[in-house]
């Protein structure tokens, strides 16, 4: 879920990583209304996960249970156990998205090079209200990195309580919410593709990816850190 602003001022995102470079992971992301975030994983470790490049961002990370079920043919339920989140959305689409779609399961990973097919996406996004989005920037742990989905579907419809208490109906947000200076969507969109972060420290790199040499076997999708 690539993000999901709600009336209330929270916003809410989740990222999940069959395969990356070190091993397979779930995060959940969470905006208050005064703008703290904070990030919640499944997985290993937090230096391998999301935090890696939005933790400087953060008010707080930590470690929590995520559980995903599809309760219907596009309806996904998120629980969190630690703080206690339970978030239910519908995905949809439309015309436009349809096409859109068709056409970007079938564009190579290397046109997300060019500078100048990233900006055309990047057009059209705004175009489908998605506000001022970049796929491509500096995280605020300094690396460089690209999101590159290749399917997006709306969320129109989602429901969600946060230790109880309700947060709200989905809204179109202006302006974008930020972590950091990396602005999320400003209406909830799920996302499927794959992201890479240019290596900053190769040294660091290859000897986390040791570390963690026994994770990256059990996953199925796509990068996420690679050299440029």
């Amino acid at each position: 879920m690539f993000g999901l602003p709600f009336d209330s001022g929270h916003v809410l995102a989740l990222r999940v990583f069959p395969q990356s470079d070190f091993g397979p992971y779930r995060t959940v992301w969470h905006r208050d209304p005064a703008g703290d975030w904070s990030i919640y994983v499944d997985g290993p470790r937090l230096d391998t996960a999301c935090p890696r490049y939005y933790g400087a961002a953060c008010t707080h990370t930590g470690f929590s249970r995520i559980e995903l079920t599809w309760i219907g043919q596009a309806s996904l339920r998120v629980r969190v156990d630690r703080p206690l989140l339970d978030l239910t959305l519908t995905a949809s689409d439309t015309p436009t998205l349809r096409l859109l779609n068709a056409v970007g399961a079938h564009l190579p990973v290397w046109t997300w090079k060019p500078r100048a097919f990233v900006r055309t996406r990047e057009w059209m996004a705004r175009r489908l209200g998605m506000g001022d989005l970049e796929m491509s920037g500096t995280m605020p742990s300094g690396h460089v990195g690209t999101l590159m989905p290749q399917r997006m579907y709306f969320v129109e419809e989602a429901t969600a309580t946060l230790e109880g208490a309700d947060l709200g109906r989905p809204t179109h947000a202006k302006p974008n919410p930020v972590i950091g200076e990396v602005p999320l969507p400003a209406r909830g969109v799920l996302a499927i593709g794959q992201a890479m972060w240019r290596i900053r420290d190769h040294v660091e790199y290859e000897r986390t990816k040791s570390e963690t040499a026994d994770l990256t076997s059990r996953g199925e999708a796509g990068p996420s850190e690679r050299s440029p």
